[in-house]
């Protein structure tokens, strides 16, 4: 069975042409072309705004007319993440799918789902005129993953909805009416490198086969940090056996646990047998530790070029304790809502080398006092390594509002339909509803979808039953949208 016998149709076939136009965040050209074209083949009205953003406007079907507007939203960027092995270009290749069961995966990469499930249903609901709904508009946003990019650009008289119906959320039967707020904080540091001694070998450890996952969706999952783990070793390797940093790089994205990390280690040659031990020890430990968790860590070791610059001893010194004391997951849960985490924070990415140190971290929180709170212990941790803290993509927090109505209609339609109740949640995962709502205050907003798990890492997956249910509570839902 592939992609091409799955079931609905309208979705897995729409959601297959996007898997064949790359839609990296950061290079999103190609999609953005493929969406217009699309639209013009069809008669649909589209445009792309000052924001990078696809718009798209169906009237009502005769009859509905006098129905409120409903705004159907997605992005249309992806995460980039691959397994260590894979050669896949996501700037140019096509994501290949795979049926596994009751599940739609990709063969080494992201599957791209989050969030081109919700882009395809937009595609099936605007192609399919015979449907019936009230006016309808689109809304497909640029750079979600990354800045919020789209949404941080959009204009307030770009949309006429009433509703906003966001499809990003990755539960079946989940209706989110709030969100974390989040903002990436970034510390810098130059330095003028010094000459490493010609004596001494150069070692590349690298720790791989971490799970990663969404650090909004998945943070409170106790899953390990690569950047975490290797700056443990990395600090036992200085006190044990005379290393020195030269570079350092790990992570890629502000939204996803690192599954990855390697440094370039220069060491006396005769410690070279010591740090070997010191990895295997440290494999032996963190696989203990996350025993149930991780169970695929792996800790290699192997000699390099020694280079000829590295980081000065007292400014590595600074960087590694820095990053050791950096904190990483869930800071707590919502006090009213214990099992909905409300503050963390993800030590994404660093880059260390050629005289430039940097340490990218995604804090999020639901609440606007922690959110400082956060920035203020990155201060506090980067400052005393001599560090300049900046910071960027921030976005608010969505609060909900528990007596909306179109949750009250979801949640009873959704009841009927599937003869089970619907939970209204909020979540810890940052979505666009929080920035749209500042834009257009008077608008009633929600974000539901089928079920995925693990977006942002290469075992992510759709599952496939849901995907009709889902078809048919959107149908359904645009149907009984009331009146305005």
């Amino acid at each position: 069975m592939t992609i091409h016998d799955l079931e609905p149709k309208a979705i897995f076939d729409n959601f297959y042409k996007l898997t064949q136009v790359p839609r990296p965040s950061g290079h999103l050209e190609k999609i953005q072309q493929f969406l217009l074209q699309w639209a013009a083949e069809r008669g649909i009205e589209a445009y792309k705004d000052g924001g990078d953003n696809i718009v798209m406007h169906k009237p009502a079907t005769p009859g509905y007319e006098n129905r409120k507007c409903c705004t159907l939203q997605a992005h249309m960027d992806m995460v980039p993440q691959k397994v260590d092995e894979s050669t896949h270009n996501f700037e140019t290749d096509p994501i290949e799918t795979w049926v596994d069961g009751e599940w739609l995966k990709a063969k080494g990469t992201t599957l791209g789902s989050d969030d081109g499930m919700g882009i395809a249903a937009i595609m099936a609901i605007f192609e399919d005129n015979t449907l019936k709904h009230g006016p309808l508009e689109a809304l497909i946003t640029a750079d979600e993953e990354t800045c919020m990019w789209g949404v941080n650009h959009l204009a307030a008289d770009t949309l006429k909805g009433d509703i906003l119906l966001n499809i990003d959320n990755e539960t079946e039967g989940e209706f989110c009416i709030g969100s974390a707020g989040g903002i990436n904080v970034t510390a810098t540091l130059e330095y003028k490198e010094v000459e490493t001694d010609p004596s001494d070998i150069a070692l590349k450890v690298a720790i791989s086969g971490l799970r990663g996952g969404h650090s909004g969706l998945e943070i409170n999952e106790g899953r390990a940090n690569a950047n975490k783990l290797l700056c443990r070793l990395i600090r036992q390797a200085i006190q044990d056996d005379d290393a020195r940093l030269a570079t350092w790089k790990g992570g890629n994205m502000r939204n996803a646990i690192p599954r990855s990390s390697e440094a370039v280690l220069t060491i006396p040659a005769e410690n070279e047998a010591d740090l070997r031990d010191l990895a295997d020890y440290c494999q032996k430990t963190f696989a203990a530790e996350f025993r149930g968790v991780e169970e695929s860590i792996e800790i290699s070791v192997e000699r390099v070029d020694l280079p000829q610059k590295q980081v000065p001893e007292e400014v590595q010194d600074n960087l590694v304790s820095a990053i050791l004391a950096c904190h990483d997951g869930v800071l707590r849960n919502i006090p009213s809502i214990p099992h909905v985490v409300e503050t963390s924070s993800n030590l994404a990415i660093i880059e260390i080398g050629g005289g430039k140190a940097s340490v990218l971290i995604l804090a999020r929180s639901s609440c606007d006092s922690y959110l400082e709170l956060e920035q203020e212990m990155f201060e506090s941790t980067f400052g005393m390594a001599g560090m300049k803290i900046e910071y960027g993509g921030e976005y608010c927090s969505w609060q909900p509002n528990f007596d909306s109505p179109i949750a009250a209609l979801m949640a009873a339609l959704y009841e009927r339909l599937e003869q089970k109740p619907a939970k209204v949640e909020v979540v810890h995962a940052g979505l666009e509803c929080s920035m749209i709502g500042q834009i257009y205050p008077n608008m009633d907003l929600i974000s539901f979808g089928p079920t995925l798990r693990s977006p942002h890492t290469p075992d992510e997956r759709c599952n496939i039953p849901s995907v009709g249910r889902f078809w048919t509570f959107l149908k359904t839902l645009l149907e009984e949208i009331p009146e305005a």
